[in-house]
């Protein structure tokens, strides 16, 4: 059986029990707002599964609920954005405005966020970026979960990195992924679901490949694409840690101590405006844009984050449907 809720009411729940939890309103919606947006789009990965390690690393003191995010003065394109060690996601709603209005000035505008608590996608700062006429693009470190090609233990993160291109009669085009052959959440779901992994998924602390989510989350996972992932991992922990003085993934986990909370680190994420860049502007832009998009489909190709938008209009006429399980688990957090 299944109980279906509107986008509204999901989120007002998820945010009832931030709120009960102490959570002090900007942080409790930010993160209702983003959990409610992946079950909409049928991302249970980074859904409703995610609250319980949201107050986890709360009440273990690695994040806070109270926190109220800082953004520098200056007048630049650069915004150094200091999460003060409360989530990713309310620090991102805050800068955001900002951000939409110095990239129209100058072309090209970033948040360098530092010492902010991370667990989302990132598709939903790429997407409010995109629905604002800019390009966007994001990246993060995580803690070392992952072995570098060729390597046997973890030292990279799963560094995800997400692009989002603004489209004026169709959804952005938007792509978030890993640079892990998967994310770190479809392991813990196939484990509780008592399911092996797909091969070359993982290998276990001796460095053997394994199909077991134990010996996975006891060993380390792989970089999508082998050299080619494992080089734009390192990317990100350059580009997202270093260069912006936050920390990069292996500092992450030793400043933890664990991955069963979430981390703290950085996130880097750049918008532009193609109306600057394009020298014959916006419209000049947008149609080679969309000549590339009709060239693909026409290819029988299947532009990213379809399935999300498919998901998202069924949700528009069904709801969003939870189980009876899901919804059990969902009060237990309210009482």
């Amino acid at each position: 059986m299944t109980r279906s809720f509107t986008v509204e009411e999901l989120t007002a729940k998820i945010q009832d029990i931030f709120l009960s939890a102490d959570f002090i309103p900007s942080q409790a919606g930010a993160l209702a707002r983003v959990i409610a947006a992946a079950e909409r789009d049928g991302c249970k990965s980074h859904g409703i599964y995610r609250i319980e390690g949201c107050l986890r690393t709360v009440r273990e003191g690695k994040a806070d609920a109270q926190a109220i995010p800082q953004i520098a003065d200056g007048a630049g394109p650069i915004l150094r954005v200091d999460a003060n060690c409360g989530f990713a996601n309310a620090a991102f709603e805050a800068a955001l405005p900002v951000l939409v209005e110095r990239a129209k000035q100058f072309g090209i505008a970033a948040i360098a966020m530092n010492n902010c608590v991370h667990f989302a996608a990132l598709w939903p700062e790429v997407e409010a970026v995109a629905d604002q006429g800019l390009v966007g693009m994001a990246m993060c470190p995580s803690y070392s979960t992952v072995a570098p090609a060729g390597g046997t233990k973890p030292l990279l993160g799963t560094n995800p990195f997400a692009f989002g291109w603004p489209r004026r009669d169709a959804e952005p085009y938007v792509f978030d992924f890993a640079t892990s052959v998967a994310a770190r959440g479809e392991i813990e779901i196939l484990r509780n679901a008592g399911k092996p992994l797909p091969e070359g998924w993982a290998i276990d602390a001796e460095g053997n490949p394994t199909t077991d989510p134990d010996a996975a989350l006891q060993g380390a996972m792989l970089p999508f694409g082998g050299h080619k992932g494992s080089a734009i991992s390192m990317m990100v922990e350059l580009m997202a840690a270093a260069m912006i003085g936050d920390l990069t993934s292996s500092q992450a986990l030793d400043e933890l101590g664990t991955t069963s909370l979430s981390p703290r680190h950085g996130e880097l994420i750049l918008a532009f405006d193609p109306a600057i860049f394009s020298p014959g502007g916006v419209a000049l832009a947008n149609s080679k844009a969309e000549a590339l998009f009709t060239a693909l489909e026409a290819q029988g190709a299947r532009l990213p984050s379809k399935r999300r938008y498919t998901a998202r209009k069924a949700v528009s006429k069904i709801g969003i449907q939870l189980s009876d399980q899901e919804v059990e688990w969902l009060e237990r957090f309210q009482d």
